[in-house]
């Protein structure tokens, strides 16, 4: 498949992606992308969020691909399986958050365990950093496992966002360029 075949859909995490994060480049780089947008972005709450991307992704007009980011992956994951089985095609997901942890997310995102244990069911990819301040990688690892993702190490890469250097992330839009090509 490609990009051009594809409702692309970006589902950022806490306080939305800015101007110069790789999600946004991404988004005005692909023509069939477009952001999923939350009522909340600073106060997220589940149950909107997750209806919000069933909301979004049951309007596509073609196959849609989800690209999510932190607390969207999340998010991403818990609204898979209440999604009309054959829209999603498949996801990119990356830098996942341990909600489960007080010790590495905010009290306040707590409210998005638990994370779900059981295979997506569309193929995925999860990327996942060694240095993520968010989650450790074997915890990400073992979760993607469980989804059936295929689980991208990153090595020492941060949270993968803008303040780790992952503006235009150059190495993740080709990742996702072999990944959408493979989805039929």
């Amino acid at each position: 498949m490609k990009a051009s075949e594809a409702d692309i859909f970006i589902i950022p995490g806490l306080d939305n992606s800015g101007p110069g994060h790789w999600q946004t480049r991404w988004e005005d780089k692909i023509k069939s992308a477009r952001r999923i947008e939350q009522t909340d972005w600073s106060k997220p709450e589940p149950e909107s969020w997750v209806s919000t991307i069933i909301q979004e992704v049951e309007k596509a007009k073609r196959p849609a691909v989800l690209v999510a980011h932190s607390l969207g992956v999340v998010a991403a994951v818990k609204a898979a399986h209440a999604i009309r089985p054959g829209i999603v095609k498949g996801a990119y997901l990356v830098g996942m958050p341990n909600v489960e942890s007080d010790d590495h997310v905010p009290a306040t995102l707590r409210s998005f365990a638990p994370i779900p244990d059981v295979k997506l069911p569309f193929p995925s990819i999860l990327v996942a950093s060694r240095t993520d301040p968010y989650c450790h990688y074997d915890f990400a690892a073992d979760f993607g496992e469980k989804w059936g993702s295929l689980v991208v190490d990153s090595g020492e890469s941060g949270h993968m966002n803008e303040q780790s250097g992952h503006g235009p992330w150059p190495e993740g839009l080709m990742t996702f360029a072999k990944f959408i090509a493979k989805l039929s």
